[in-house]
């Protein structure tokens, strides 16, 4: 196993394709990046080490084939699969002559595109050729049933199971993941390709099949259960015996374990960037040579102020505090002699402030010479993975903080500035945002993304972690809804105690909408408007499991389409108040019609309220939120 996730960098302008390649692959344990446009494609991969690049030609801003040849033009030699829709001799050609390692067509199938991902990775070394589970020789059983992934075959003792393609993904996706409940969608989008997605019954008449043939076959325990309102998932073996032949999943476990308690990692980064260090502190003995005799020139004064700042933000992080709290002082005495005419003209330094910056300087080059204060507070991690976002220019720091990220249980990604932080956010929405309030190379600051994320993302937790400390600075963070404000210099464990304190405290009992609705499509729109806002969605497309899920899930508020086959939202409605346990359960009804005597039958049924096709987003989220408010004031959405 690779000590590190695998990385992909994902560059395809379609949302909902992209969404779906994010799904797959994520599913299958990568660690994914998506970019909507090439050239945001190209900063992230110039900015971040990826293992792979999956890159769609047709992309706006830059097309995949000048991305491709642009990096190669770079020396970037990890291997890139072009997504095409036009597989012509010239198109293809023009790739691998851009630089392209492999390419596929659009629509692809989940595996064929799993299976030339490894191919790349296995030659590029990324990962070892036995690394993934699947180009392995183990065998996975269940009791005396055997799955042999080298031959495809599936035995119960001597008596060969014949299994489609399908059914023996799906019963090896059950035997790889023991106890492990796999929802229908989550089995969709581990097995099928983006062309092809059918229905959620296509799994009950997979799993019914399956379970066929295996009898057929000789096995009478019952080897897939199901869960109501969830899923399935594999039963205990009746000889309760390892499903893998060999010890990988034991090792992995260990592996993990080793990795997320060894403090080498951040050793490592402090090494890669002692260096930078060095030659950020070289630039500060410049200026004091400059200064002390009389001719510091305005860009060496700008530069120097610059890795001042960066310096005061990231020493600390590296075990170096006194060292931040010098060059904080060394940024503060170059911003108090600030350009005075519009030609860019310094004032003189006074001796006092030549003295003082050359000691500073002195001080700064003595403290790095120096071993590095060991923290000795112990990490308290969040309980799960939170997602967090940290924009900051400090390259040092944000490489510190990814180091040691996972041992807090947190996947952390990197915005080096408030124009990245915005594509990230277009992308998906994290748990938490650490945001600096400076940006020397560009001019916007933090406060404007804080403004921004304040009136679209009211409930998204941020943290302000800057050198700035004015009461100015504090009262806008403040009206602007950060949840803490964080001064540099600080130690990455005070940074990742601060996250964990803030995540803590938001992580109050979730609120949960059930969403019936017979089209898949409306199900996923308004799932995706209700989850940003912190609400657990559980969605249901065939009524007839209405009950079990509604019991199952126990949801603060039901969202019913009017008009299904076989049977109505207005007689779910019915169901539900006629039931003593439930019958205060806040319904909305959703519907196309809106005279007045399709909404007498709603409101005669027993519907809360109602709301009209096309669904609005504000509208949606006002009326959920609300009703939720009045009749469970405990709950709240799972970022507030």
């Amino acid at each position: 196993m690779n000590k590190s996730p695998i990385r992909i960098l994902l560059v395809e302008d379609d949302t909902l394709l992209s969404a779906t390649l994010a799904k797959v692959l994520e599913a299958n344990d990568y660690t994914i990046d998506r970019a909507s446009d090439g050239q945001a494609g190209l900063d992230l991969a110039t900015l971040i080490e990826y293992d792979l690049i999956l890159l769609d030609v047709q992309v706006p801003k830059l097309d995949g084939i000048s991305l491709c040849r642009q990096l190669r033009s770079q020396n970037y030699r990890k291997p890139i699969l072009l997504l095409t829709a036009n597989d012509s001799d010239a198109d293809v050609v023009a790739g691998f002559d851009a630089g392209a390692d492999d390419y596929i067509n659009k629509p692809c199938g989940t595996e064929v595109l799993l299976a030339r991902i490894r191919t790349l990775l296995r030659r590029s070394k990324a990962v070892s050729p036995g690394s993934f589970a699947k180009d392995s020789s183990t065998t996975l059983t269940w009791g005396n049933l055997c799955l042999d992934m080298d031959s495809g075959r599936v035995t119960f003792g001597e008596q060969l199971i014949s299994l489609t393609a399908k059914e023996y993904n799906l019963l090896e996706l059950f035997m790889r993941n023991p106890d492990r409940i796999f929802s229908r969608s989550a089995i969709l989008d581990r097995l099928w390709g983006f062309d092809d997605v059918p229905t959620d019954r296509a799994i009950n008449t997979h799993i019914k099949d399956i379970r066929k043939k295996l009898k057929a076959g000789g096995l009478t325990e019952e080897m897939i259960e199901t869960v109501y309102g969830m899923g399935y998932r594999l039963k205990r073996s009746p000889q309760s015996a390892p499903l893998l032949s060999n010890n990988s999943s034991t090792n992995s476990t260990n592996k993990q374990k080793s990795r997320a308690g060894d403090p080498s990692a951040i050793d490592k980064v402090l090494e890669r960037f002692r260096g930078v260090f060095q030659q950020q502190i070289a630039v500060l003995s410049e200026a004091k040579t400059a200064m002390i005799a009389g001719n510091l020139e305005l860009e060496l004064y700008r530069a120097a102020k610059h890795e001042a700042h960066k310096l005061a933000g990231s020493m600390a992080s590296f075990g170096y505090p006194e060292g931040s709290k010098l060059a904080r002082s060394a940024e503060h005495l170059l911003i108090s002699v600030s350009p005075v005419n519009a030609c860019g003209v310094l004032r003189p330094f006074t001796a006092e402030e030549i003295t003082r910056f050359s000691e500073v300087v002195t001080g700064l080059e003595q403290e790095l010479a120096k071993p590095t204060v060991t923290s000795t507070n112990s990490p308290v991690p969040t309980a799960v993975c939170h997602r967090v976002l940290v924009v900051d220019d400090d390259t040092a720091l944000t490489e510190s903080l990814k180091a040691e990220s996972e041992t807090w249980k947190i996947r952390m990604k990197i915005a080096p500035n408030v124009a990245a932080a915005r594509s990230r956010l277009a992308m998906s929405m994290p748990d938490l945002i650490l945001i600096d309030l400076s940006f020397p190379d560009t001019e916007e600051d933090g406060l404007t993304l804080l403004r921004e994320l304040n009136e679209r993302s009211p409930n998204l937790p941020v943290i302000v972690f800057t050198g700035r400390d004015s009461l100015g600075d504090r009262l806008a963070v403040s009206r602007l809804g950060a949840k803490q404000f964080l001064h540099k210099p600080a130690t990455t464990d005070q940074i990742f105690q601060a996250i964990s304190r803030i995540l803590t405290k938001t992580k109050a009992p979730q609120a949960k909408v059930l969403i019936v609705d017979d089209d898949p499509a409306i199900l996923a729109h308004l799932s995706a408007l209700l989850i940003p806002w912190g609400l657990d969605v559980v969605k249901l497309t065939d009524p007839q499991g209405f009950w079990e899920v509604l019991v199952t899930t126990s949801p603060n508020l039901v969202i019913l389409d009017l008009e299904m086959p076989q049977i109505s939202g207005l007689e779910l409605c019915q169901v539900v108040r006629q039931d003593t346990q439930w019958g205060d359960l806040p319904i909305l009804v959703v519907t196309a019609h809106t005279d007045a005597d399709s909404l007498s039958q709603a409101f005669v049924a027993g519907a809360d309220d109602f709301i009209t096709k096309p669904v609005l987003g504000p509208e949606l989220v006002t009326r959920v939120l609300s009703r939720i408010k009045r009749t469970a004031p405990n709950l709240k959405p799972r970022n507030t």
